[in-house]
Order: C-alpha cells, then structure tokens, then sequence
C-alpha cells in the first residue's frame, strides 16, 4: 500500500491528528472521517499521558496492558474480573475502529492509563482514546523504494517513559512521542538490502529496549540488541549464531554460521530478580540439515541473556540441526510450577515441534525439568531424560534429494500466537492445530543476500479421516496432564489467549470469523462474536472508570490464510476469510458489572 506521504527514502512521516485537527491520507481518511466531529473530545486522554516507568512495568497494574504479554513472564492473563462466567453472555462490542490496512493484524492493543497504541500491516501505529475509540493520531511509515515487504504484520508497540517504540520492515527502531506521534529518533538495526526486516514488538527491561530481526528464510544471522530509549544509541548486541572460536561455532561447519538465521520474531520475557531475558529463536537456514551438518547453535532454541550486558547466560536447544522449519521463537512462559514437593522457576514453551517443554530457570544455566507430546509427532524416538535431546526417526527428517513427510507440519503444534497461563486455575492453554502434516524435499541453493535462502520445497496436508484441525488445549502444570480439549472441527487455529481473573480465556484463530470466551475451568464455550475477519491478534485487558474492556484486532491473513489454502484442499471447499483489519472493544452493559 502506498501513502500520500513525502521524503527521502527510508525517513519516517507520519499522518496524525494533534488535537485540534486532523489530517488523514488514502485510506486513513476513512478511518477518520466518523471521528473528524468529536476530535476535541480526544484531546484530554493525550494530555494528560502518564509516562511508563520501571515500577510501572514491573508491577503490572491491571488496569493497564503495558507490553505485549502485559507482565514480564508472558503469561498473558489479566487479574481484572468484573467480566465473568456468569455475565459474559452478556458481552457487547462498546467500539471499534477500522485500521484501513489488509493482511495479519497480529498486535496487541497495548494501553496506558486510557490512551490504546496498536500497530498494523504496512507498520502504521495508531493512538486512541481507549474509552471511546476516538483516534488521536496515526503514524505511517514510509519505505525505500526497493524494499521488499515479507510477512506483511507487526507485533506491536513497547512503552516507556513518554515515547511509544516500535520496529519496521526497513529494520529501524523507532521512538515516536506518545502524545503528538511526532518522531523522537530512529536507529537503523541492520540492512533491509540482505534481508533483515523486523516485526517485533520490542521489549523494554531494565531501562533498555531490546529487539531482534527476522529474516531466518533469506540467509540472515539473528541476534538480539538492546537501545538507550533517549538517544536510540545502541547499548549491546548479542548474535543468536556464535562467532568462530565461541563456544557453540562448532556446530557450524566452514562458513554456514553467517548466514544460519536463528531470527527472532517475537518479543521475549523478562526475570527481573536474575535480571535475564528470554527469546525463542528461529530455524536455521538453509531449511535442510544436511546441507550445515551439526547441531547449529543456537537455532530453535530459548536463549537467555543478562538484560545488562547482552551477555549470553544459557541456553537450551529444543531440536538441533533442524530441518523441518519447526521455529521456536515463542518465548517462554515463566510460571512457577509445584513439582514433587519443590516449587521450580520454570521456563514453559508449547514448542512448534509438537512437544510440551518444562525447563528451569537459573542464574546461569536452563535446566531439563519434562517434555511431552501435545499432539501428534512422529519424528521423535525419544528425548534424553538428563538433557531433554531428542533423537530423530531419520527416515522424517527431509534432505537434499530426500523427500520425507513428518506430523506434525512445519507450521508446527503451535506457531506463533501465543498460549496464556491462569494462576487462578493452574492451567496452560495452548492454540493447537492437529492433524496437519508436511512433506518436504531439499534442493540445492546458493546464498544471495536479501533473497530467499530456504534451499527445499514443501506441502501440508490434513491427514486422511482427520476428524478436526484446531484446538484449545489446557494442562495442568502440576500435574503434566491435559485436562480439557475444546475442537474445531474445519477451522485450523491460529487464535492468541488471553486468560482472566473472572475464570475465562478469550481467543480467536478460526476461519469463521468469531471472537470467543471459554470457561477456564471447564473448557465450555459461554460467549462468541463474529467479526469482520479472522481474529488472530493477541487479545488484551484493561479498565477504565470501573469499567473492564476486552480488546482485539481481527485482521486474517499472513499464514494463518496460507493454511487456509490446505484445509480447502481437504475439505475441497473454497472458503472465503475476508480480510481488512478492525479494532473491536468489549464490555459488559452498565447493569451486568
């Protein structure tokens, strides 16, 4: 899409309303126009912006959703229950907003003390009032004209101070000011031109904002870096592929390790009493092992970082020299589970390579702790009790020339959206998709910068009788054992979970198009709202007058639609899942709070 906007390439410009006027461009003016009328009765929200600090992120006020997950573990729940499994039948969509873009609408609404930040495809952020979903400003990235645009999203802002930061497909970090939306600065991360492009939410820890790049399919080498938030100087880097003579480059042979991907693609967590950060990185590139023979540290891995220093405090690879695509850049929950008497500083991560991950936390190591399938995989023959290594059935594993076809597929038991973790019940739930498998070959390929660099072809298919795709799953973590399974019979699920305190997850992810609340506990469905579109952003909660709001952006597309073409083929339907992005806000009416 392309704006009515000016300037040297790679520049930012923004269209915004300060105040008093507006200004939209293209389609932003749809968007606006509804809103022209009611501009001053935006003014009050920005005015009156309550910067984020610190104390403020670490303590985690349920009145607000200040990061992507809203608290430093990931865990995604909101303690906020005015909204519960009594009244939520009751639920009504208060307002919503078209975002005037397509494609994934993957962000959270991210909200601070009444003022709502999302950030859609083609990386436009927009400020609302989150009472009434009146736009304050939007800001509209401009982009070199030889940019490509791969998987067209953004995950989202972080917050601190009074500035709202975000990444863009060019690879810049940019600061915006909160109120006006005007540009602070902008730190260029890597090069667009050899294929680094970033989608991240960034995380804010210890007073420094940290981000990583995407781009494991085109050849890159990932890493995590971390900014000033008031220059934009960069304060460390740390590479995610070790540098020859570290350790780990042994697991590189020759020169694959500059181009070995290990990406990163959504936002980590953060411990701040060991004062480390987690992230989950990406596949190795190529795709096929055989052609960078070795384990390939540290690719589909949780990686853990001083917050400090950048300096890499331990690691745990999920499945090494991988060659599936099975991406682990979830990152992990942090949740402290009662196991046989001792509570343990867990780690926990539905991994895409179809396996329940439960690892420990320490200040300088990852520990084993247990690994179990939560749905069907046929590549594992085991995994080491002592390591958590797994040994592979090598006739599942692709190679060069070397078809072979493995469960579950390479979108994984779970991709990216993320599962949500309720204190209130001790449960995880986790967004799967069953019955889905791939085959896949590998084909020589040769690096050429900024191109793709995945060296193997591949199809999914939903398996013959399959009596459902998606799942919401939830376990009990104290015990290692799924307690309840709610299915969708033709929809895959790609629906991110928020989990309350009024005994309710919220979730998306179907190709019906509906927004639902599900017992906690039980698992039975007690409200739903179709929308415009799919729902796979990330669900949020916030209150505001004494008033819980639930938020989420519907906005299908991404990968989530390229499954959809697999599950028409097996359905041999051709289901339609309109796109176009639109922010919808819950609440309850004023006599069920």
């Amino acid at each position: 899409m392309v704006y009515d906007t000016h300037g040297k390439a790679g520049e930012g410009l923004m269209t915004r309303m300060p105040f008093g006027r507006w200004i939209a461009t293209g389609v932003a003016a749809a968007v606006a126009v509804t809103l022209a009328s009611e501009v001053t009765q935006a003014q009050e929200p920005a005015a009156a912006y309550t910067p984020v600090t610190d104390e403020r992120l670490r303590a985690g006020d349920p009145s607000d959703w200040l990061m992507y997950r809203r608290t430093y573990d990931s865990q995604g729940y909101s303690p906020l229950d005015q909204i519960t499994r009594e009244n939520v039948a009751d639920l009504v969509p208060v307002w919503t907003m078209s975002t005037g873009v397509t494609s994934g609408h993957e962000a959270p609404p991210i909200v601070n003390d009444g003022v709502m930040f999302v950030t859609t495809p083609e990386d436009r952020v927009i400020a609302i009032d989150a009472r009434t979903g009146e736009q304050l400003w939007i800001y509209n990235r401009q982009f070199p004209e030889d940019m490509a645009h791969p998987h067209r999203t953004n995950r989202g802002v972080a917050l601190y101070g009074d500035k709202v930061f975000y990444t863009t497909h060019d690879a810049f970090v940019v600061a915006l000011d909160a109120v006006s939306g005007e540009v602070v600065w902008e730190t260029a991360v890597a090069d667009y031109r050899t294929g680094y492009y970033m989608t991240i939410a960034p995380l804010v820890a210890n007073g420094k904002v940290l981000v990583g790049p995407s781009g494991g399919e085109r050849g890159i080498r990932g890493f995590v870096a971390a900014f000033d938030p008031d220059t934009g100087e960069e304060v460390w880097r740390s590479h995610t592929i070790p540098d020859p003579g570290e350790p780990g480059s042994e697991t590189w042979p020759g020169e694959t390790w500059r181009t070995g991907g290990a990406s990163i693609w959504i936002t980590g967590s953060y411990d701040p009493e060991l004062n480390l950060t987690y992230w989950g990185t990406g596949n190795p590139g190529p795709w096929i092992g055989d052609q960078r023979p070795g384990d390939n540290l540290y690719t589909n891995s949780v990686v853990a970082f001083d917050a400090d220093t950048g300096e890499l405090k331990g690691y745990h690879q999920y499945h090494h020299n991988g060659s599936w695509d099975w991406d682990e850049v979830s990152a992990p929950i942090l949740i402290d589970v009662s196991r046989d008497g001792r509570t343990i500083p867990t780690l926990v991560h539905p991994a895409r390579n179809g396996y329940l991950w439960m690892l420990e936390r320490k200040p300088d190591s990852i520990g084993f702790v247990d690994a179990q399938p939560y749905v069907d995989q046929n590549v594992f023959t085991s995994i080491d009790p002592v390591t958590g290594r797994p040994e592979y059935d090598l006739e599942r594993k692709p190679g060069t020339n070397k078809p072979a076809t493995f469960c579950p597929s390479l979108w994984g038991g779970k991709d990216w959206p993320p599962a949500a973790y309720s204190p209130q019940t001790g449960y995880l739930y986790i967004p799967a998709n069953e019955n889905l498998c791939s085959t896949m070959v590998g084909v020589e390929v040769d690096y050429v910068p900024g191109r793709g660099f995945t060296g193997a072809s591949q199809t999914v298919f939903v398996v013959d009788e399959a009596d459902h795709i998606g799942e919401i799953q939830a376990w009990n973590l104290a015990t290692g054992e799924q307690v309840w399974t709610h299915e969708f019979g033709t929809s895959q699920n790609w629906g991110p979970i928020l989990a309350t305190g009024g005994g309710l997850i919220f979730t998306g992810g179907t190709n019906d198009r509906y927004f639902r609340a599900f017992d906690a506990e039980t698992g039975d469905l007690l409200w739903e709202q179709r929308t415009n579109s799919g729902v796979i952003g990330v669900p949020s909660s916030y209150e505001i007058d004494g008033v819980q709001y639930i938020a989420v952006q519907s906005g299908w597309g991404v990968d989530a639609a390229g499954m959809q073409r697999a599950v028409n083929t097996h359905f041999e339907a051709e289901k339609l899942v309109p796109q176009g992005g639109v922010i919808w806000v819950f609440a309850l009416p004023q006599d069920r709070r």
